[in-house]
């Protein structure tokens, strides 16, 4: 059995704020250890599942937060950026199933620990064939195309809900923190938090949820918060400008459209 974890910091246990997330910040390193914390115990309990190959993806801002000598042993490591796939570099058709370990809400969500999408400082709302969506249903669309379910999803509560509300109910989720506004939460203890987080692997694996598949055709719209980041972003080829602040880019190919969102925040960037 192959799994895959795509690993972001800001739903990791213990994390509540910005500045613990940003490389160069007082909490930088300390938020970097609880992320892998939570990533070590997603392998472990993949493998206690009888998972046969773990590939964790970096997930997070320059993806380099992860330290391949702090890793699981038996655990692979993508890390480092630029990747032309971003948080779902190296997903691909084989993987049975793929863990989000550390996601958040999607940009607008509250009570939601930090919640954006993708970028904090340009996206403000991205709508998929008409579902609004943040980096977990942009994500789960892009392992869906290869046929790849998200099992397990980590966080705190409004991630996790979002993550039912999009997958369904046979998706696991494990809550290690209550938010309580964008930058505060209510913490679970780390052993217990690794503890649910461990369980929730391996009962992910046990039932696996249907993927998410995109339709045959798919647009998306990414509304920016600026007019000057949409008449950057515009300038994607094959793009067309919906409103003063939309941009939106249809393909049959899911991963077209993937691409073309990475090239449309970055030049709203």
């Amino acid at each position: 059995m192959r799994v895959y974890i795509s690993a972001d910091m800001e739903g990791a246990s213990g994390v509540v704020h910005a500045d613990q997330t940003e490389p160069g910040a007082r909490e930088y390193d300390r938020a970097c250890a609880l992320m892998m914390g939570d990533v070590n115990a997603a392998v472990e309990g993949a493998l206690d599942a009888g998972a046969t190959e773990v590939v964790v993806n970096d997930s997070h801002w320059n993806m380099r937060n992860l330290h391949i000598e702090d890793l699981h042993p038996c655990a692979e490591l993508i890390s480092g950026s630029p990747k032309p796939y971003s948080m779902v570099q190296g997903l691909e058709a084989g993987f049975d199933a793929m863990f989000c370990v550390g996601y958040h809400g999607m940009a607008g969500s509250t009570p939601a620990t930090i919640d954006h999408t993708y970028t904090e400082g340009s996206v403000y709302r991205v709508t998929i064939n008409d579902l609004v969506v943040g980096e977990l249903g942009i994500n789960a669309l892009f392992a869906g195309h290869f046929g790849v379910p998200v099992a397990l999803v980590t966080g705190d509560q409004t991630i996790c809900a979002e993550a039912r509300a999009l997958l369904g109910d046979r998706v696991t989720t494990v809550q290690v923190k209550q938010a309580i506004s964008r930058t505060g939460a209510r913490c679970l203890p780390l052993g217990e938090s690794r503890r649910r987080i461990r369980e929730g692997a391996q009962a992910a694996l046990a039932q696996l949820p249907p993927p998410l598949l995109p339709a045959p055709r798919v647009t998306m719209l990414v509304e920016f918060m600026k007019t000057s980041q949409a008449d950057m972003a515009a300038l994607t080829p094959g793009s067309e400008r919906v409103g003063a602040r939309g941009v939106q880019f249809t393909h049959a190919s899911y991963t077209e459209v993937f691409r073309a969102f990475r090239a449309m925040y970055n030049l709203a960037g």
